[in-house]
């Protein structure tokens, strides 16, 4: 079976790599990303993902009802100094809770190495049309999910906060 080539990663994926996006975006993967990886991720700062080889970081928003710090794991990737992720829901209807909260208070935090401070927004129609290709190179998954649902996918744009 032919691995694909990412433009994102400038090679093509490892068949470790391929098979996890495959299973990932299979329904029973998400349901096992949604319902193990995710919950163990976010008590370990993402390190069942990192064990995995999956490159996910660790999204710190301020929960819209209660106030208090909520951590979800999310795939991200890199554009210039900002940090893309995507609102995919693992192809459910409905936005995720992280979304709710950003949108409330955009001052968050995410960690890849360290912490760091950003302010997030969600891309208007323009950008997230501009930026969904490489979405969807960086992880095929998030073009499965999208003809899962009826709602568009939202991107999340994470500028940091010090520029």
């Amino acid at each position: 079976m032919s691995r694909r080539y990412s433009e994102s990663r400038g090679r093509r994926l490892s068949a470790y790599e391929a098979s996890v996006e495959r299973f990932a975006a299979s329904r029973a993967g998400a349901w096992v990303f949604r319902t193990a990886v995710a919950p163990l991720d976010r008590r370990t700062g993402a390190a069942v993902s990192r064990v995995l080889r999956v490159p996910v970081g660790t999204l710190e928003t301020t929960g819209a009802l209660t106030g208090r710090p909520r951590r979800t794991a999310l795939l991200y990737h890199r554009d210039g100094e900002a940090l893309v992720v995507v609102a995919s829901n693992y192809g459910r209807e409905g936005d995720p809770a992280w979304l709710r909260n950003l949108r409330a208070q955009p001052r968050v935090r995410f960690r890849t190495d360290r912490w760091r401070d950003y302010t997030a927004r969600v891309a208007d129609a323009a950008e997230r049309a501009r930026r969904w290709p490489a979405a969807t190179d960086f992880y095929a998954g998030y073009g499965v999910y999208a003809g899962r649902t009826a709602r568009e996918i939202p991107l999340v744009v994470l500028e940091p906060a010090w520029a």
